[in-house]
């Protein structure tokens, strides 16, 4: 039995260039590295083959054509911007991935950081004028009476939210 193994396994190993397996190890074979400006214009896509997918995730066979074909525009000297403005135009501008830095596209850039920039104006606002009424003094026509009651208060407010130990 032992015998029979290694005889096959022999035999497999001295297949000829043209067999099977050869083919199969030569269609894996492609481009090892991509191209910068082929990488930056498939990141800037979504794919038509796979809505909901970025273009370099794509299992579909047209993604692996389209991506081959960006591939092959970088290596001739195109830029990926027109790389990426050219598939639009072929696919449609809903697959641009981000959004133009001019007219309406430039919203989605402003937009975020301006809310978040006023989001944290407002809490610091709203903070500072906490303590500032924490920090007010009790009101000029209160009777000395009311003051002390008021310290007295505080004094066991505080006193209660210290833990006992």
């Amino acid at each position: 039995m032992r015998i029979l193994l290694l005889l096959l396994l022999s035999l497999g190993s001295a297949l000829p260039p043209g067999s099977a397996s050869a083919q199969v190890a030569g269609e894996r074979e492609g481009p090892t590295t991509v191209h910068p400006e082929a990488r930056d214009a498939i990141d800037g896509l979504w794919s038509p083959y796979c809505p909901g997918l970025m273009l370099e995730v794509c299992p579909s066979p047209g993604a692996a054509e389209l991506r081959d074909s960006i591939q092959e525009r970088a290596e001739r000297g195109v830029e990926a911007d027109s790389i990426i403005e050219g598939v639009l135009r072929a696919y449609g501008e809903r697959w641009r991935a981000e959004p133009r830095t001019r007219g309406v596209g430039l919203l989605a850039w402003l937009l975020p950081p301006a809310a978040l920039l006023s989001g944290l104006a407002l809490v610091a606002w709203v903070l500072a004028r906490r303590r500032r009424e924490d920090a007010a003094p009790p009101p000029a026509d209160a009777s000395p009476e009311e003051e002390e009651r008021l310290r007295t208060a505080l004094r066991e407010l505080d006193d209660a939210e210290r833990p006992d130990f």
